[in-house]
């Protein structure tokens, strides 16, 4: 195929649009992929659909290779199949909610759980239908709270769903390592460098769960490695390593001091060290005690839940809402002080928190017999030798701490390096949550009823297209690997000279019969500057250049990637070309 600059749907553009924030946003717009509809809402533009396109057609090639079958549901959604779940709730803000003119409930599907188990609900009934994965590419819409990073963030994005349909937990097992094995062809297939990550799984429900991501200084998520052995983490799921229990008989007794104006740890710390024996006091002997506000799907009033870290870290909210989830965190306000007179804004300590009736957990880190330095819930007092099992105990604990480059490894004890990626593939083993909701059985083998157990498996097909350009763009534009690139080649024809346009499109007619996809530049009125200025920012991998070096009888070919220049003899071009 050969794709003519004089008549492509195009405009460049010099200048970063005034929203972007990240490289692929500012790169996507300037080459003329995408272009802003409203926040988180983007139209493609023809080179845009043709690399959406390329993705979508390694995804599908790649789902077809394990058996899958694709189907296809609608976007818009009854509100009963998502009651039925409790995700109509769950979701809460985050779904678009719609009213017909009947006064029906509807929704813009998010994911569709619910509409594939109806399906295989309705069509299958016996054990020997089993094993079945079916799988969707489509838009999917969420109402971001802050959609962001262009079309890495959106509201409405495609995305493959499939889900696998097995009599046992040990078909699901199989199901999960066949979509595995198909996400690691597919992320490399299409150039990328990526992490498998142990992952939560959220209100999606389930077990097991990995993420694919794709490292970037521009990731949303930040994820854990281990320096010794193969263990990966997003930090949300980042497993607590507790340390071994304290031996406190000798630990003195609780007692309360007097520290008036300590806002923050720095200060209290500052205020203890004045006291005699806490000369060496860190942040680190200090127990932060923080206050949330659980919003639990279905429930009027909020819950009140207190969680316990060492006073030298922060809590991770993104953590505590994973490991909480699905209820929503808030964060306690004055108003919510004031309707608890028990907790004392900056002076709370667990000692008495179960008594008044709170929920109280601490992070890992928090073991039994360790000894703090915590509030006293007196205003202006904290207490010394606080020590957990023998003057609180804790509900539980919680993954809440943030993670540290250099903390222990929950697998081996080795070090722990920390980076940012970008999620790109998400894989679940579901179990039977939605079955049960529907009561998806089939029956067995025994002539009974058995509950199906189910998998579920994403891949962002448009935030791919973000991804890829965020880890190999330069300083010139975008670097597209050959596999989802709009072309193989990009040919431009330079000068005036109308032996040079005549050579270059017989050179692009050769090309597309030997089946290389070429854009072909064959404006006459633009400088050859801006036609390669042009060429690096959309990023074909490869540049011919037809040009000066025609009269000697060589064009210039350059390696998009390597920036590397050879001057090829135009009549080997066109096996040079279509490697």
């Amino acid at each position: 195929m050969v794709t003519r600059m004089s008549s492509l749907f195009l405009r460049t553009l010099r200048d970063d649009p005034a929203d972007a924030e990240v490289p692929s946003h500012k790169l996507l717009v300037r080459a003329g992929y995408v272009r802003r509809v409203a926040p988180g809402i983007y139209s493609w533009l023809p080179l845009g659909k043709i690399v959406l396109d390329n993705i979508a057609r390694v995804v599908k090639e790649e789902m077809d290779r394990i058996g899958a079958q694709e189907v296809q549901f609608p976007a818009l959604l009854p509100r009963e199949f998502y009651e039925a779940t409790g995700r109509w709730t769950e979701y809460g803000e985050n779904l678009f909610r719609l009213r017909d003119r009947k006064g029906g409930d509807y929704l813009l599907g998010p994911t569709h759980e619910e509409m594939f188990t109806l399906m295989v609900k309705g069509e299958y009934s016996s054990y020997k239908d089993l094993p079945v994965i079916l799988y969707q590419i489509q838009n999917k819409y969420r109402d971001e709270a802050r959609p962001r990073a262009g079309i890495l963030r959106g509201r409405e994005f495609l995305m493959k769903d499939s889900y696998s349909f097995d009599l046992d937990d040990e078909g699901l097992k199989r199901s999960y390592e066949l979509h595995r094995e198909a996400y690691i062809r597919i992320f490399t297939r299409l150039g990328m460098n990526y992490r498998i990550v142990s992952a939560m799984s959220g209100a999606m429900g389930g077990s097991a769960s990995e993420e694919f991501l794709a490292p970037a200084a521009t990731g949303e998520d930040t994820f854990v490695q281990c320096v010794n052995c193969d263990y990966a983490a997003n930090t949300e799921a980042v497993e607590g390593r507790p340390g071994a229990e304290i031996d406190a008989s000798a630990t003195p007794a609780a007692r309360v001091y007097d520290t008036p104006d300590t806002p923050t740890i720095e200060s209290l710390v500052e205020v203890f060290r004045g006291f005699e024996g806490f000369e060496d006091t860190a942040a680190a002997n200090t127990l932060k005690n923080v206050v949330v506000k659980l919003r639990v799907p279905g429930k009027k009033d909020a819950e009140v839940l207190i969680v316990g870290v060492p006073g030298d870290r922060d809590v991770d909210m993104k953590r505590l809402e994973a490991a909480v989830a699905p209820a929503e965190i808030e964060l306690f306000e004055a108003e919510d002080f004031a309707k608890h007179p028990a907790l004392v804004r900056g002076y709370i300590g667990p000692q008495g928190l179960a008594e008044a009736g709170y929920t109280y957990k601490v992070d890992p880190l928090v073991v039994p017999g360790s000894s703090w330095i915590t509030g006293a819930n007196e205003a202006g007092k904290h207490a010394a030798h606080v020590t957990c099992g023998r003057d609180f105990t804790p509900e539980g604990t919680v993954g809440a701490a943030e993670v540290r480059a250099g903390d222990a490894c929950p697998r081996c004890g080795g070090a722990l390096s920390i980076d940012r990626g970008i999620e790109i593939g998400h894989i679940f083993q579901l179990g039977r949550k939605y079955a049960d909701a529907f009561q998806l059985d089939v029956l067995g083998p025994e002539g009974k009823p058995v509950r199906v157990t189910m998998g579920s498996y994403g891949v962002g097909v448009s935030r791919a297209v973000a991804a890829v350009v965020e880890q190999t763009y330069d300083e010139r534009g975008i670097v597209w690997p050959r596999e989802i690139a709009p072309a193989d080649v990009h040919l431009v024809a330079t000068g005036k000279d109308d032996a040079v346009f005549e050579a270059a499109a017989d050179l692009a007619a050769e090309l597309d019969a030997a089946g290389v996809r070429v854009i072909f530049d064959d404006r006459r009125k633009v400088s050859p500057g801006v036609k390669l200025k042009d060429a690096e920012l959309i990023g074909v991998p490869t540049v011919a250049v037809v040009g000066k070096g025609l009269a000697e009888g060589v064009i210039e070919v350059q390696d998009r990637a390597t920036g590397e220049k050879r001057d090829v003899p135009l009549g080997e071009a066109v096996a040079a070309l279509a490697v």
